[in-house]
């Protein structure tokens, strides 16, 4: 089994929308509205200054994807990459797919002098994604996370 990383490009858009509508699904029980999910992947897609997907193929054929965003940071006059929207088809987990996206980042980001660290969040409950974080060498941030969301007569239907 082979696993390669590599950055998506827009003829991977329907497969990202595929994965996100499962990863929500399955993370957090909500149905996105399939229209504007497609609208935000395609949006990053060709705006690259918000962020870039990745893609993950096992022999070939499409495996996980995740997304990373940015943040500026004052503190540290630097950007974090937030790893976003990880999904890796069940067949493939715990085969090193989420690692090898995983390491990917991490070299890449290491690799730009802008960059001052890596940051995702993760449901309360997903021990194994926990678990997985941890073994990557990541640790708790030691913040919680709010948000206030706006009605855009958009989103999920949950």
């Amino acid at each position: 089994m082979t696993v390669t990383v590599r950055r998506a490009t827009h003829e991977d858009l329907a497969i990202i929308v595929e994965f996100n509508l499962a990863m929500a699904a399955e993370s957090e029980d909500r149905e996105l509205v399939p229209e504007v999910l497609t609208a935000g992947v395609e949006h990053l897609l060709c705006e690259t200054a918000d962020g870039f997907y990745l893609m993950a193929e096992v022999d070939g054929a499409s495996a996980g994807s995740l997304m990373v965003t940015y943040e500026w940071s004052d503190w540290r006059d630097g950007r974090f990459w937030w790893i976003q929207s990880v999904y890796v088809l069940p067949e493939f987990r715990r085969k090193a797919v989420y690692s090898k996206m995983h390491d990917w980042v991490r070299r890449a980001a290491g690799a730009d002098g802008n960059v001052c660290g890596i940051r995702l969040y993760v449901e309360k409950q997903n021990i194994g994604a926990q678990a997985t974080y941890r073994n990557l060498g990541m640790v708790r941030a030691g913040y919680d996370m709010y948000e206030e969301e706006f009605d855009r007569d958009k989103g999920d239907r949950g």
